[in-house]
């Protein structure tokens, strides 16, 4: 949080454990890996580091 507004990285933390989470539970617990729910991981993970690029140090 050094170089992050305080909502970019509650956005970013937020991101990365519902993104973490799900791949968790596709990987270790058999939840779908239907494509849909795939592409959504990554826009989750596209706009973290979005928020990442584009903040301003």
């Amino acid at each position: 949080m050094r170089t992050l507004p305080v909502g970019s990285a509650y956005a970013v933390w937020t991101g990365i454990g519902a993104a973490g989470t799900a791949i968790i539970g596709m990987a270790l617990l058999g939840d779908s890996t239907a494509p849909l729910r795939i592409l959504c991981i990554m826009l989750i993970l596209a706009g973290v580091i979005g928020l990442k690029l584009v903040t301003a140090n």
